[in-house]
């Protein structure tokens, strides 16, 4: 990680812990917005990251913004912001001018639409920004807004390059919920470990019994996939650009989706009953896993895609497609 990356790492995990942990998800999912994390977000201009430098943002790469969404994945991402970032990054990309405030990224259901300020609708290599219209709120299981949101008077168009391609949205949607879903694993793996630590039944911890090391150490292993995997994902952003990404997205997204199905089961086991208890915190990132692995694409999505365009290659292109994909994304 490099000495920048680790910075600004450190800088909004602190933000994000300062700006009130568990008990903010808790008023987010009772429909309050966070008024001042968001402010804290907007002052480190992480809304604008990545907006390139001579636009009028931070320039970070995606690879910065994957790391950050990964702290925002341990603290529950009470905030719209990821979708902020990637709703900014295609309306500069088309030429248009970032507004202020929270951006709905029309994807789907609008995470937080209730509280955009603007609307970006994406169809193909277009993309239009809107006032925000007619509003019915809901959410997903994991109780964060997900609304369904009426676009409004179009403000501007224009067209994206072909270096982001008209999968755009998707693919830097399904980057964030994959990078979202390993920051939330590292969260409640180290949950698992110091309970497991701590609770004791016959007489001494329970994670002194193998069965349980045994669970715990599968779950560490998976969670070091899904970090290797959005790493991965985002280097071939960096090197080629979303629109020649897709294969390394997919494939991040697949690994997050398994491993957050499989993770979830196993500190529910570790935790048991208190684990599902409304004042422990545990359920409010397990209910975001489920979530998210279905948002941006689910594991069945993807693995369809990577498997038709393996078809389509042939299979004397298996292995080289596998195996030859260096850090540059050169096959």
């Amino acid at each position: 990680m490099s000495e920048l990356r680790s910075i600004l790492v450190e800088q909004v995990d602190r933000l994000m812990a300062d700006g009130g942990g568990v008990a903010l998800l808790r008023t987010v999912e009772a429909g309050e917005w966070p008024a001042g994390l968001w402010a804290g977000l907007e002052e480190q201009g992480l809304n604008l990251a990545l907006v390139p430098e001579e636009a009028g943002g931070v320039g970070l790469s995606w690879g910065d913004a994957a790391a950050l969404w990964q702290v925002l994945g341990r603290h529950g991402a009470p905030a719209p912001i990821a979708e902020t970032m990637l709703g900014a990054a295609l309306l500069s990309a088309a030429g248009i001018e970032v507004p202020e405030g929270p951006i709905g990224l029309a994807q789907g259901p609008v995470p937080f639409g209730r509280h955009a300020a603007r609307l970006v609708v994406p169809k193909g290599a277009a993309v239009t920004l809107h006032a925000t219209g007619q509003v019915t709120p809901g959410e997903n299981i994991g109780r964060e807004p997900r609304d369904a949101v009426t676009p409004g008077d179009r403000i501007a168009r224009g067209e994206l390059p072909n270096a982001l391609g008209p999968r755009a949205a998707l693919l830097g949607l399904a980057l964030i919920r994959a990078a979202l879903i390993a920051g939330a694993l590292e969260r409640i793996l180290a949950l698992a470990v110091d309970w497991a630590n701590t609770r004791k039944q016959f007489g001494r911890a329970i994670g002194k019994f193998q069965a349980v090391q045994q669970q715990l150490a599968a779950m560490a292993g998976e969670v070091a996939a899904v970090q290797v995997a959005v790493q991965a994902a985002a280097r071939a952003v960096d090197a080629r650009g979303l629109a020649e990404a897709g294969f390394e997205i997919g494939c991040a997204k697949v690994v997050a989706g398994e491993a957050a199905t499989m993770g979830a089961a196993t500190v529910h086991q570790v935790f048991a009953a208190i684990g599902i208890t409304e004042d422990h915190e545990l359920h409010h990132f397990t209910r975001r896993l489920w979530a998210w692995r279905e948002e941006g694409g689910t594991e069945r999505f993807w693995a369809t895609e990577i498997g038709r365009d393996a078809m389509a290659r042939g299979g004397a292109n298996l292995w080289p497609d596998i195996t030859a994909r260096d850090a540059q994304g050169a096959d």
